[in-house]
């Protein structure tokens, strides 16, 4: 029988890409998936997908909206096992010269600020079970500083990584575990808001999200005994080494 049996787990970011291929294949293991993101009907269709899944929209850089959500978490299924927090995104305009204040905090919010917010939230359930786990897509931005990626997004990325490292240090005693996943590309909607789009044949190389979803149920059937820290996870095809359509010049 799967360790997943009957866990709640709470998946931001759900609508799509990594975020959707974690719930369908932590749902595969018995997981009761709650899916949340900002675009209601895209939320809603994706929960469709899955088996017992539920929709709860919500935009995830309002700590009001992840609070309210929470709450109904916890009085519709009880207290959180497990959360993964996978919303995130990008801008075409990511140059440091390129930035604004209205953008940086916007990708702050985004990618750091949701994440924050629900897992400061989680963690009292947590530590009342003495048991919980928190999966972080980080990114391979949040390890090394690229152009590509952009300033405002890497540094979200690293604190991110950062807050999941805080978290096993802090927490450890409660039995409660962070993993920060840090992949390379992953042929996601978010390729799209490259300044210069990769191409098809190119995003088929890559990552693609649900190499990410079986990495996710891989760490989540983890034994409660075992932290997994970080994992580095990137394509064979190594754009970042090789090169690509949209890279030349910018390595």
């Amino acid at each position: 029988m799967s360790t997943l049996k009957d866990k709640v787990v709470w998946i931001n970011g759900a609508g799509t890409g990594i975020g959707l291929a974690g719930a369908e294949a932590l749902a595969d293991g018995g997981a009761k998936v709650i899916l949340s993101g900002r675009r209601a009907d895209v939320i809603e269709a994706a929960a469709k997908k899955i088996k017992d899944a539920v929709a709860l929209p919500l935009d995830i850089a309002k700590e009001a909206d992840v609070a309210a959500a929470h709450a109904k978490i916890e009085k519709d299924h009880g207290i959180v096992d497990m959360l993964v927090n996978s919303a995130g995104g990008n801008l075409p305009n990511r140059k440091f010269s390129e930035l604004n204040p209205e953008n940086w905090r916007m990708m702050v919010d985004m990618n750091l600020n949701g994440a924050f917010f629900s897992a400061r939230i989680v963690l009292p359930g947590m530590r009342q079970k003495k048991a919980g786990l928190i999966i972080n897509i980080a990114s391979i931005a949040g390890k090394r500083v690229s152009v590509v990626s952009g300033m405002a997004y890497t540094a979200a990325k690293h604190a991110m990584v950062a807050m999941s490292d805080a978290i096993n240090q802090e927490e450890c005693a409660n039995n409660i575990r962070a993993c920060a996943i840090c992949p390379g590309e992953v042929a996601t909607p978010i390729l799209d808001k490259r300044p210069i789009p990769p191409s098809l044949e190119e995003r088929a190389k890559m990552l693609q999200p649900e190499d990410l979803g079986r990495i996710i149920r891989f760490v989540a059937e983890t034994p409660a005994h075992v932290a997994i820290h970080e994992m580095l996870v990137v394509p064979t095809w190594n754009r970042s080494v090789m090169g690509g359509s949209d890279l030349k010049g910018k390595l």
